[in-house]
């Protein structure tokens, strides 16, 4: 649906002009902050570009390519209010902006002023994209109390395919909105090519609409169904409203500038993640600035930020969410992640440690803190984590193959190798073939110097499944090292080199397999490249003892220890 979606958006050639021309500076102080302003808005940095284009408008206020910037850059840093007098310089400028005739546009919603919000959108009928244009004609009209014109608005718009799924969703959510919970659930029900449920928001809009139809247990069962394998406490918490009242409140979208809001969601939904986050910014934070509070579209300005690499705004943003909200927990998982992505490990930690407390009951966030501790290497307290989110599953399900997995790397890492093989044949027998766990497991084998057949037939598996995967690659030819067919794991090492060049372990590797073949002057060739990849201090003192004695020699004086300390297995 996304992707779909996506490039129908492509083909209505959806288009906001937010960078303007070059200015032509003519003092030193507006030139250096037009240029800083411009550093900041290449790096995303809304906040600094938003300082640096206000001090170069007040040393030139006319310029409208300025003030166009400063526009761009109020908006995406959430300060609507002030781009709206900006909005208003430029729309009166000789060159116009379709960005501030939607910001003016959004304005004129929020007040309920549609007869202006009527008069732009005819205005700017050829330069809005014909999904926008139409969405948003359809919720004015509501709002000017046309019911009958904003219900032709949504019909009008037919082709193509994603044109008439998007007018026809926000029919149903209009006709809700004006209490037609009927022709609402008749066109969420679908056709023959399926329901119009799209997202998380149409699957709570209809399961409020059939609870006021009287129909809650067909409510609770597309609620249960979505629930399966989530955590999304506002869709239990409807499901267990419904379940015991039968019927609960409508209150999904109740007017048209919550209508508006969701036009605006909805654009920065199918968006985000594409080469548009701009776009997708400036929806999210104008469905925002439509519906304050509306949680669903801080999450997603949180995400883009995120993705915009702006970790202390996306940090920010997510702490926005109330505790109170079904969607803190998501709220509070995206803050760690922002924080991990800043490299601010303890804090995430402190994060995760603190929804452990308030959300308990929940095991993606023992598991979630399990992933962050492991990472940091504090494998003892990463296991406890890990133990907590597996006694709270009672039935384990083929998706939490994963904590499994995850829990055996803890384990072996911990030098647990029976609850380590444990983990991972259990992760196996939730998702068979799983070629993480397949390579993992075969791997630990080989360097165990157990089951080799068996962990030879588990990396030949995973290497078919990701034949891209280097280091996938690698234990197979490892594998092969360490049964003796050297000559057989030439091939697959020196793939596995090419797929990760700058990996010490693998061009170490690949030094030992030519060592073997006679081929020691690339041997050589190999160590000293593993060495110039900065490889942990061990395997550095190991690859150095190997050029200076050779192989060889290195792994007799390994065997005699080993027989010395009665491990030679």
């Amino acid at each position: 649906m996304s992707a779909f979606a996506k490039r129908i958006l492509c083909a209505f050639g959806l288009s906001l002009a937010f960078a303007g021309s070059p200015v032509i500076t003519h003092a030193q102080g507006l030139a250096g902050a037009y240029l800083a302003g411009n550093q900041a808005n290449r790096d995303n940095n809304y906040e600094e570009a938003a300082r640096y284009y206000t001090e170069a408008l007040a040393r030139d206020p006319s310029n409208p390519f300025l003030q166009q910037s400063a526009l761009l850059a109020f908006v995406a840093k959430g300060d609507v209010e002030k781009g709206i007098s900006i909005a208003r310089k430029v729309a009166n400028s000789e060159i116009g902006s379709q960005l501030a005739d939607l910001i003016i546009l959004a304005e004129a919603i929020r007040n309920d002023d549609f007869s202006e919000a009527r008069a732009i959108l005819d205005d700017g009928q050829g330069r809005f994209s014909p999904l926008l244009f139409g969405l948003l004609s359809g919720w004015v009209e509501l709002g000017s109390g046309q019911m009958s014109a904003a219900l032709e608005k949504f019909d009008a718009m037919q082709n193509p395919t994603a044109m008439r799924l998007f007018g026809q969703y926000h029919k149903a959510l209009a006709s809700a909105a004006v209490g037609d919970f009927d022709t609402a659930d008749q066109i969420l029900q679908g056709d023959e090519d399926g329901d119009l449920r799209l997202n998380r928001g149409s699957l709570i809009a209809h399961a409020q609409i059939l609870s006021q139809l009287d129909r809650g247990e067909e409510a609770v069962q597309i609620l249960n169904e979505s629930i399966r394998g989530t955590s999304d406490l506002g869709v239990v918490r409807l499901r267990d409203a419904i379940a015991q009242d039968g019927v609960v409140d409508y209150d999904f979208i109740t007017d048209a500038s919550q209508g508006s809001a969701e036009v605006f969601f909805t654009l920065a939904s199918v968006l985000s993640g594409d080469d548009s986050e701009r776009y997708s910014l400036v929806y999210s934070r104008l469905a925002e600035y439509l519906r304050p509070g509306y949680t669903e579209a801080i999450l997603l300005t949180a995400e883009i930020l995120q993705d915009q690499k702006q970790y202390d705004m996306a940090t920010r943003t997510y702490a926005r969410v109330p505790q109170d909200d079904p969607m803190f927990l998501n709220a509070e998982l995206g803050r760690s992640d922002a924080l991990i992505d800043a490299e601010k490990h303890d804090a995430a930690i402190e994060v995760l440690r603190g929804l452990a407390r308030s959300h308990g009951d929940i095991p993606r966030v023992h598991m979630s803190l399990g992933d962050v501790l492991r990472g940091r290497e504090r494998y003892s307290e990463a296991g406890e984590a890990y133990d907590l989110a597996v006694d709270l599953i009672d039935d384990p399900a083929p998706n939490h193959w994963f904590l499994y997995y995850a829990r055996g790397i803890t384990n072996e890492r911990s030098d647990d190798w029976k609850q380590a093989e444990a983990d991972f044949r259990k992760a196996l027998e939730l998702s068979p073939d799983q070629p993480l766990v397949l390579n993992y497991l075969g791997y630990s084998l080989v360097e165990l110097r157990m089951k080799l057949d068996e962990a030879q037939e588990m990396i030949e598996k995973a290497v078919a499944a990701r034949p891209q995967d280097g280091f996938i690659t690698d234990s197979l030819g490892w594998v092969l090292y360490r049964v003796g067919k050297f000559d057989e794991a030439v091939a697959p090492m020196e793939r596995a080199v090419e797929l990760v060049p700058d990996d010490p372990i693998i061009n170490d590797h690949l030094g030992d397999v030519y060592w073997m073949v006679n081929r020691n002057r690339e041997a050589e060739f190999q160590w000293k490249r593993a060495l110039s990849f900065d490889p942990e201090e061990k395997e550095a003192v190991r690859i150095r003892q190997k050029l200076d004695v050779g192989l060889d020699i290195v792994l007799e004086e390994e065997k005699a220890l080993e027989t010395a300390a009665g491990n030679g297995n």
